[in-house]
């Protein structure tokens, strides 16, 4: 009973996989994340991680194909390490770090609020005094009251295995994040749905609410899901640490080619990953990445893949050293290169970040077009190397061909400056970079010939697969519309216009006095 299980599949968002009469679908027991005990005062619940298909075997949930795609992911990444000599490489598998912002309002405000109630944002509203603008916030002390409910927040998940690391302000009033441990992806999406609920019980506990719209007011910063990847395995470790010198390590850089071609290829997947009538709001705007993705690979790396591009890199820019000018504090070792928090997909020392993800959304999204895309670039830089190696080639003489030809191809997508500038959105055309700005934009990238193939090639999912979420988007994207129109009509029919008659009314009769 607890390994499978049936529920109603036709009840679920399954955009035309399965028809009102078609009620039939499985949940099976995803033995690779952790089962947990849910409790509560009245009793506790076991809840098992499952993933949730058709009558059919068709994936209608995230897990499915997240699972596929890191299995797709790890075949051809074996392959590109078997060629680098390790003949029993472990079981490589794709790491995440979801950094999740959050704003917290006192319950009682948002219970005068319908529309934070019902769309988690402010349709209606004055800017206050005192906004952002004094950029205060950020390294202010934590409230008391925030404190206690983080400290509360903590506790119960650590009960539930998710370890917290980091809890600070953000940089809007209100507004704070939390950042868990790493952990295999499936994992730590599985954390992540779980860290939102807690977060969302906690506040309520401690008569607050946490709001997770990516833009829930305007004039301040919104909320966004900084999603941190990396791929390693048990015998090599993480698969994207550079070194010291980087241009010696030839394996880093194939596994960073291959990051650098997927994102090239098909960044429009990539924006497709994080649409939604919500993320529309807070893509573009100054707190986070604009919607053409690009990379940031930093001043190290640049520099070695310019030196590849001319020929071969000799050298790799070294650390530097800050001098504080204090006697009492000691040299501080300071990272060759700077980040870019206009970046969509920066490289930040030991990982890439994918900064677009909004603060409602699942990692699944992401982290399925991730694995995917990073499957058909090693499997690319696999089968180049095969074939150079079997016609004879000297092996460090192919790398040194297939980096040179990836970076030629491949390096539009290398973008170091502002993110935010007029300027760029004229390059990054000139490039021939996409730049979908709404969802309406985005979403047909998940069914273009390209995108089915590739997904159809690594088993991912199937053209009906791709359909579907097609159709579950522009549903999702059409309903949360829709429902902030008909929200907006009846505040402004039940409680502006009444409230503006009523102060006419007073008005003309002061007048009428005179």
């Amino acid at each position: 009973t607890l390994t499978q299980g049936e529920p109603d599949a036709s009840s679920f968002p399954n955009g035309g996989l399965r028809a009102t009469f078609e009620a039939r679908g499985y949940t099976g027991w995803d033995v690779t994340s952790p089962a947990y005990i849910l409790e509560n005062p009245n009793g506790n619940t076991l809840c098992i991680p499952t993933v949730f298909v058709s009558m059919t075997g068709e994936a209608l949930d995230h897990k499915t194909p997240l699972l596929r795609s890191q299995q797709a992911m790890a075949a051809q990444a074996e392959r590109v390490l078997k060629l680098f000599g390790h003949e029993k490489p472990g079981a490589v598998v794709s790491f995440a770090g979801a950094e999740q912002e959050y704003f917290l309002l006192d319950r009682s405000f948002v219970l005068s609020r319908p529309d934070l109630l019902n769309t988690g944002r402010t349709l209606f509203g004055a800017k206050p005094p005192k906004g952002q603008e004094f950029d205060d916030h950020y390294f202010g002390a934590i409230p008391d009251r925030v404190l206690a409910f983080m400290l509360d927040c903590e506790r119960e998940l650590f009960k539930l295995g998710i370890p917290a690391k980091t809890r600070h302000n953000e940089v809007a009033p209100g507004q704070f994040e939390i950042a868990p441990m790493f952990e295999r992806s499936n994992v730590a999406t599985d954390h992540q749905q779980l860290l939102m609920v807690t977060l969302k019980k906690v506040a309520h506990l401690h008569g607050m609410e946490c709001l997770f719209h990516e833009k829930p007011f305007e004039g301040i910063n919104g909320s966004g899901k900084h999603v941190n990847f990396s791929l390693g395995n048990a015998t090599e470790g993480n698969l994207l640490l550079p070194g010291d010198t980087p241009h010696e390590n030839a394996q880093f850089l194939v596994f960073c080619a291959a990051v650098i071609r997927g994102v090239h290829k098909y960044g429009g997947l990539l924006r497709c990953s994080v649409a939604s009538a919500t993320n529309d709001h807070r893509l573009g705007a100054n707190e986070a990445p604009p919607a053409i993705i690009s990379i940031f690979l930093g001043e190290q790396l640049m520099d070695v893949f310019d030196q590849i591009a001319k020929g071969g890199a000799t050298a790799s820019k070294e650390s530097g050293t800050l001098t504080i000018g204090v006697d009492t504090l000691p040299d501080l070792k300071a990272d060759p290169g700077d980040r870019n928090r206009t970046s969509p997909f920066a490289f930040t020392g030991n990982r890439f970040e994918f900064r677009a993800p909004g603060s409602l959304q699942t990692v699944a999204g992401p982290m399925v077009i991730i694995n995917t895309i990073m499957a058909e670039a090693l499997d690319y830089c696999a089968t180049t190397l095969e074939g150079a190696v079997e016609g004879g080639a000297d092996f460090n003489v192919a790398v040194q061909d297939l980096l040179t030809e990836i970076v030629s191809n491949h390096g539009a997508v290398i973008f170091n400056g502002n993110g935010y500038s007029d300027e760029w959105q004229v390059e990054a055309e000139q490039r021939g970079l996409k730049n979908l700005r709404t969802t309406v934009d985005a979403a047909p990238e998940l069914i273009t010939p390209e995108s089915i193939e590739l997904f159809s090639k690594y088993s991912v999912f199937n053209e009906r697969e791709m359909h579907s979420r097609y159709e579950i988007g522009l549903e999702q994207y059409i309903l949360t519309v829709g429902v902030e129109a008909n929200l907006t009509l009846e505040i402004g029919t039940t409680t502006v216009l009444p409230a503006a008659l009523r102060y006419q009314t007073e008005l003309a009769s002061n007048v009428a006095a005179l």
